[in-house]
């Protein structure tokens, strides 16, 4: 499940609903709609496809609701239940054909609910789990919609985020959340509804975010809140801080582009305020530590999925060799449901971009249900997470549109590596290491600008290999979470199909799918390993792999006898990862590029996994 979007005002309904939704495309998704509500009368008007195809559609529509209504809710579906087509497209009537809805998330049970709904005469004519949910609502409803719908909700096992309207009440939209992000945009006599807060920012700032159970009734009067049990409750207003023009591509091709070049501004916003030179530590007043505190952490165990969980590897390494605390990176879903050992003296650091993945989410609760101290790593203000752990770091990276997560990656490393240095600090680390550690953390920017001004030469050798169907990427300590990390980027949005190694492991296995046409990228910059790495990569070369050679500035010897260089800057062990990684996102980008692929919203991925 991907955008939802709902509007309530003065303005033309449709118009706000397909434009907070073609903002929404970067999630991904396969199919869209919108319903409007005007003179008692519900236009539905849905689209297998793109935006473009469902605006043309609204525009060319004689549906008065769709050219006059003020009132009126979208969606774009990634598909889960059903096949991509416009039956199973969002929003769903009724069968009554007088109740429709949008939803994210997923119902468990609705197979059973669809079977009770079939004993009343109630038959669903898609293949989602979501139009249960709506057949419920109407099934439900006497003579208050927000009452059905929290009798419904009562009823259902999963996750969801909804919007509802019906024309029974022509002037109210209720929403409501569970596991699955809503934010209401409060405007000018008007309110908004989205699942993102990239649909609402063009048209306000101040914004409500629904915490799980809840539900909003929005009417002319504005918004009041309640429990399921339909007791009132209040949630606070605050200020998003995004720029409209970050959600924007500007004179780039792709938002991955953009953002890849936006990260030396990302990384100095992450950092900025944050390094204390005087004493040598970091200063990350969200984790509320005291030196005490720090003293007594006994192990850190840090959670994420895909992206994050590789940056998660990287501080890993970092808490063991700086502050000696042992340190586990745990994949987020498995970490909940394999009964982990945490303790009240475990720190468990939850590391999401979105701030609302559904598998660290639960890890997060599961944590905190074991007695664990839980910190939150986020980038998107008033997540879930964010709200959840009451402590942690933003990342302050700004809005990351394209699905193939850069700038986040960076900045989580920068944030962890300012988190190790913290807890160094407070443990056994002397004042000096930990100033020159800040100077190089301070740097990072600077680094990372010299790889982008390589971004022509590493696309001419992106270039030679954009015809390959399989990639291997080979690192060593550091540089080998770095290793899984090039090969995600590159599978993202490519479709090749790569693989991240330990350059250990190549003799365990990987080794005999080594041929001509299956390019190894060998992480060999200058840090401990770098000897026995290029034996590996020697290894390759000798059964016929072509190797491209990442080397530090300085060391390009190192590249002599192997196919295709790319140069980072020289750097401490700790700090290479940033760097070397960015030139593999610009390595994976160029490759996607000259294979034609649709890089911002890469086949059946979505920006925010909000399901498990």
């Amino acid at each position: 499940m991907c955008g939802i979007v709902g509007y309530f005002g003065k303005r033309k309904a449709s118009e706000i609903l397909v434009d907070g939704l073609r903002r929404m495309e970067y999630r991904g998704y396969d199919s869209a709609g919108v319903a409007c509500l005007h003179d008692g009368v519900i236009g539905l008007v849905k689209n297998p496809g793109k935006i473009k195809g469902l605006r043309e559609k609204v525009d060319g529509s004689d549906l008065d609701s769709m050219q006059h209504a003020h009132l009126g809710i979208g969606h774009t579906r990634w598909a889960t239940h059903g096949a991509p087509n416009e039956v199973n497209a969002h929003p769903h009537l009724d069968a009554s054909g007088h109740f429709v809805m949008v939803h994210n998330g997923i119902i468990e049970n609705y197979k059973e609910i669809k079977a009770g709904l079939s004993q009343h005469g109630i038959e669903c004519v898609s293949e989602t789990d979501s139009e249960v949910l709506v057949q419920l609502i109407a099934y439900c409803y006497k003579d208050n919609l927000e009452k059905a719908v929290s009798e419904a909700l009562k009823k259902v096992k999963g996750t969801y985020g909804i919007v509802v309207l019906t024309d029974k009440e022509p002037g109210k939209l209720v929403a409501a959340r569970c596991g699955s992000p809503i934010v209401i945009g409060l405007g000018a006599e008007e309110t908004l509804i989205a699942s993102d807060a990239s649909a609402i920012i063009p048209h306000t700032r101040d914004a409500m975010y629904l915490e799980d159970y809840d539900m909003a009734v929005i009417t002319a009067d504005g918004v009041k809140m309640f429990d399921l049990q339909h007791a009132p409750i209040s949630r606070e207003v605050t200020e998003m801080d995004w720029d409209i023009d970050a959600a924007e591509k500007g004179e780039y091709a792709h938002f991955m582009l953009k953002e890849m070049f936006e990260q030396p501004s990302a990384i100095r916003n992450a950092i900025r305020g944050r390094l204390d030179f005087e004493m040598g530590t970091a200063i990350l007043s969200g984790l509320d530590f005291s030196p005490r505190d720090t003293a007594q952490i006994n192990r850190v165990l840090v959670v994420g999925c895909g992206t994050s969980m590789n940056a998660g590897m990287v501080g890993e390494y970092a808490i063991e060799e700086m502050a000696g605390i042992p340190a586990e990176v745990e994949q987020a879903a498995e970490f909940r449901y394999r009964n982990p050992i945490v303790t009240p003296l475990d720190l468990v650091v939850a590391i999401s971009q979105s701030g609302e993945t559904a598998d660290t989410l639960a890890a997060v609760r599961e944590a905190k249900h074991k007695g664990a101290v839980v910190a939150g790593l986020c980038n998107v203000v008033g997540s879930t997470i964010a709200r959840e752990t009451g402590r942690g770091i933003y990342l302050h990276a700004g809005p990351e549109i394209g699905v193939a997560s850069t700038k986040a990656f960076t900045c989580q490393v920068a944030v962890l590596l300012m988190m190790a240095l913290k807890l160094a600090r407070g443990r056994r680390m002397p004042r000096h290491q930990g100033e020159e550690l800040c100077r190089w953390i301070e740097r990072l920017p600077e680094l990372v600008e010299k790889v982008l001004a390589q971004n022509e030469a590493i696309k001419a050798v992106a270039e030679k290999y954009a015809d390959k169907q399989n990639a291997f990427f080979i690192g060593r300590g550091y540089l080998y979470p770095v290793a899984l990390e090039g090969a995600l980027k590159l599978k993202e949005i490519s479709y090749i199909h790569a693989e991240g190694y330990h350059a250990a492991e190549l003799k365990h296995g990987p080794i005999a799918l080594l041929e001509e046409t299956t390019p190894i990228v060998a992480l060999l910059n200058n840090i401990p390993g770098k000897e026995k790495t290029m034996g590996n990569a020697e290894e390759c070369k000798a059964r016929k792999a072509p190797v491209i050679a990442v080397v530090t500035e300085g060391d390009e010897a190192t590249a002599e006898g192997f196919d295709d260089m790319i140069v980072v800057p020289d750097c401490p062990p700790c700090i290479a990862p940033i760097p070397t990684v960015v030139a593999l996102q610009l390595l994976s980008y160029h490759i996607a590029a000259a294979r034609g692929c649709e890089i911002d919203q890469p086949r059946n991925l979505a920006k925010s996994v909000t399901v498990e």
